[in-house]
């Protein structure tokens, strides 16, 4: 019986199998299954192996299968950038600023340069974030920062980014992303416009 069992689960459709035998007979036989095949076909190969090896005839009635779904994979989460670091490099009137990303393990590097004005800062951050991003996605199309700025929306201060970009057709897409002030005003600039692109990103690539 045991010879028979081990044989009967060597068929490629058959997981485990157990096989009870009544006197000289074979009575039951429980088999678990595989899905990728229909239970009337795991029958038929248990019938098979079973006559040409063993010279057993098996009735189909005595068979019961069981198949089990293998179980889904859970959806993997899409990885999204992520704000490393911000770099201030003053020269003279001018700043340059770097804004560094992080995608699938690997740093994007985006310069922003102009006057170094307190007033332009925000916009040299963003122009910075977006040539990051599209280090990230270097396919897309162009995409242009529409403006960046503060608000207050009850007791909080919030960062609020406009992104412009083109879609297949040539029409202008607007994206609008917004991210708290946490004492950090470029931090918070670079957050909302990830979180302007975040849910097109996929569609960048």
């Amino acid at each position: 019986m045991r010879e028979i069992e081990e044989s009967l689960t060597r068929l490629e459709s058959v997981d485990a199998i157990r096989v009870v035998r009544d006197g000289g007979k074979i009575a039951e036989v429980h088999v678990l299954a595989a899905p990728d095949r229909t239970a009337k076909q795991v029958v038929r190969d248990v019938q098979s192996l079973a006559m040409a090896k063993f010279g057993e005839s098996i009735d189909h009635r005595v068979i019961s299968v069981v198949q089990i779904n293998a179980p889904e994979k859970a959806p993997q989460t899409r990885q999204r950038p992520a704000l490393i670091e911000i770099e201030d490099e003053p020269n003279g009137a001018r700043t340059t600023i770097t804004v560094t990303l992080s995608f699938q393990d690997e740093e994007h590097i985006g310069v922003g340069s102009g006057p170094i004005a307190g007033s332009a800062r925000l916009r040299l951050v963003g122009e910075a974030t977006l040539k990051a991003i599209q280090s990230i996605y270097p396919g897309a199309p162009a995409l242009a920062l529409d403006g960046v700025g503060v608000t207050a929306i009850g007791m909080r201060s919030v960062m609020i980014a406009v992104v412009v970009g083109s879609n297949d057709r040539r029409s202008e897409e607007v994206a609008v992303g917004s991210a708290l002030v946490n004492n950090d005003m470029d931090h918070a600039a670079v957050r909302a416009i990830l979180d302007a692109l975040n849910r097109r990103l996929e569609q960048l690539a």
